[in-house]
Parts: C-alpha cells; structure tokens; sequence
C-alpha cells in the first residue's frame, strides 16, 4: 500500500520524466536556436554559446522575467 511520500514521489518523478522529454535536444552550441522565438531576430552567438538552451534574445528574456516576477 503505498502512502502520500510515494505517490508524492511518483508525481514528481513523472512530472521530470514530462519535462525532459519536451526539452529542447541541443548536440552542440550549432544546434540552438538562431532566431528568438519572442521578437524573431537573430539571438548573438555569444549567448547562443553561453546558454545553448536559450531559445529568446537577453532583451526578451528579461521581459519574460519581469511579467513572471509581477505574476507572482
């Protein structure tokens, strides 16, 4: 009989295995995203480079971080 600590730790374990699974695949610093998906323009090969899993420019992640921290 399982009890709240194991289904606890199933949830979560399936809420990770969900997260990894959507996750962007990058092999390399060649294979980010080369567009921001927010603005469209060209995201600079130095934060490609510094954070391959970037998929928005600095200018629209700090926007994204903003709404995030006034949602709360």
């Amino acid at each position: 009989m399982a009890d709240n600590a194991d289904r606890a730790a199933e949830l979560v374990e399936r809420h990770l295995e969900g997260a990894l699974a959507s996750r962007p695949r990058f092999v390399g610093v060649d294979m980010a995203a080369a567009d921001c998906e927010e603005c469209g323009d060209e995201i600079p090969a130095a934060r490609r480079q510094a954070a391959p899993w970037a998929t928005t420019c600095i200018e629209c992640q700090g926007i994204r971080e903003r709404r995030a921290r006034h949602a709360r």
